[in-house]
């Protein structure tokens, strides 16, 4: 199957904060990532505004072409902007707003309840839902009870030991995956995934539908430019 590619464009947004102003420019910025071949274009508007501005994602809404991806802890700011936006998909994530990066999923048994009515609203508006979730089994059961079209991969610790032994890092996710998939869960992933362990990934979870890549493709891009970044990851796709 396709596997969609969504740039998370809040690195962007961070070199233009450290300067004020407006260079780098995030809304061509995502439009460029658009024309170039990116599927999607996912953002963080965190409350502290420390890369995505809640401006910066008003203004993007009206712009993207493609799909917007909104992801962020859900309070009532986030549910808000949900509601006005109507954003293609919103991924919540379990991190309150002091944490420097998403760096877990959500217990969704203890939290089935909040989730389970945050999804129903959500879903009211016309919007596609992903909850980050890591691989524990039991996460992913309870996330399929809360009505989400689709769960979002923590693939940090698959990140970390890839280059030690890529098999063993990638075992807890085709068990979760496989799961998922029979309990009618579509499967995004997210989170340190680069061009050397990408393909891989795409390689043993086949029902992947979205990845959401920022850090090392922006990174990446800093280097090589970001059509051709972009290029390459998409073939890390095929």
């Amino acid at each position: 199957m396709l596997t969609k590619l969504s740039v998370n464009i809040n690195k962007i947004a961070t070199i233009r904060n450290a300067r004020g102003g407006n260079t780098p420019n995030v809304v061509q910025a995502a439009i460029d990532c658009e024309r170039f071949g990116a599927h999607g274009i996912t953002i963080h508007p965190r409350p502290d505004e420390r890369h995505i501005t809640t401006q910066d994602t008003f203004d993007l809404a009206e712009v993207i072409s493609t799909e917007l991806n909104i992801e962020g802890y859900p309070d009532q700011r986030f549910m808000d902007m949900i509601a006005q936006i109507k954003p293609a998909q919103a991924t919540l994530v379990p991190d309150p707003p002091h944490v420097l990066t998403s760096n877990a999923g959500w217990d969704t048994e203890t939290h089935l309840e909040t989730l389970t009515k945050i999804i129903s609203e959500i879903k009211s508006h016309g919007v596609r839902t992903s909850i980050f979730v890591d691989t524990e089994l039991k996460n992913i059961r309870y996330a399929a009870k809360t009505g989400v079209d689709r769960i979002e991969f923590y693939t940090g610790p698959y990140a970390e030991h890839y280059p030690i032994n890529r098999e063993e890092a990638i075992a807890p996710y085709v068990t979760a995956a496989k799961l998922a998939h029979e309990l009618g869960l579509e499967i995004n992933a997210g989170h340190d995934l680069s061009l050397d362990n990408l393909a891989y990934f795409k390689e043993k979870i086949p029902h992947l539908a979205e990845v959401s890549i920022g850090h090392a493709l922006i990174s990446d891009a800093l280097y090589l430019g970001l059509e051709n970044t972009i290029q390459l990851y998409l073939k890390r796709l095929l």
